[in-house]
């Protein structure tokens, strides 16, 4: 007799991988830019991160109760998604705004719409747009880090850049960070270095990162010629 067909919703096949270990991997590869935004803007940093995790795991634990629905804090998601939007915040945000941010995140872009898997966009990046339209002068105010010499909050490289001129960016402060900037942004070597835990632990294919580099390292090329691709 031949076997019945079930049918059944996906996933179909299993990589042996779940939820928390890949979210522990995360966390694991974001470490490097923690600890590079911690000795770049100091310890106010540091604050701004555990403020951004502790609401985003609160509202998870409160949000699921509300509704009713079993627990999911110990996938660790709600740690990588507090991560992530305390690294798309200056240093200088008040903390409640960063605790406001992580309670978005959670209850509004994730939880209303399912939870994990389910919400329409990246939790951490709704809790930021709805961040900067709140407060665009708050969240565009980027301070100098602990090794500037000029202390006052200042434009990002990012802005120099777009007007055309790598005036003023030098190359090596860009690479490790010691430019303004929003907590996780500044320092690639710290990006990179993530990026590369995970790749070697199979949760990144080196083709996507690659291919979107060498795109816009082409574009610019093209565009304002190579010392503008190479600082972009």
């Amino acid at each position: 007799m031949d076997k019945p067909l079930v049918i059944s919703s996906s996933p179909h096949l299993h990589c042996g991988m779940n939820t928390r270990g890949i979210m522990l991997d995360v966390i694991i590869a974001l470490v490097p830019a923690l600890v590079a935004s911690v000795w770049l803007f100091g310890f106010r940093a540091l604050a701004v991160e555990a403020v951004c995790v502790g609401s985003c795991l609160a509202s998870e634990i409160l949000s699921r109760a509300v509704m009713k629905r079993p627990q999911t804090v110990g996938d660790l998601s709600a740690v990588v998604t507090g991560l992530l939007l305390a690294f798309n915040l200056p240093a200088t945000i008040p903390l409640w705004q960063a605790a406001l941010g992580g309670v978005v995140a959670i209850v509004v872009a994730k939880q209303m719409f399912g939870g994990i898997g389910s919400n329409f966009m990246n939790p951490a990046l709704a809790a930021r747009a709805i961040l900067f339209v709140s407060w665009s002068s708050l969240m565009t105010s980027y301070p100098a880090t602990q090794f500037m010499t000029d202390v006052t909050s200042s434009a990002t490289p990012l802005n120099l850049l777009g007007k055309g001129t790598v005036e003023g960016v030098n190359l090596m402060d860009l690479f490790l960070g010691n430019v303004p900037g929003v907590l996780g942004e500044t320092c690639k070597l710290a990006l990179l270095l993530g990026g590369v835990y995970l790749i070697l632990r199979g949760i990144v294919d080196w083709k996507i990162p690659v291919t979107f580099i060498a795109t816009v390292f082409v574009c610019y090329l093209v565009k304002d010629g190579a010392e503008m691709a190479l600082y972009q």
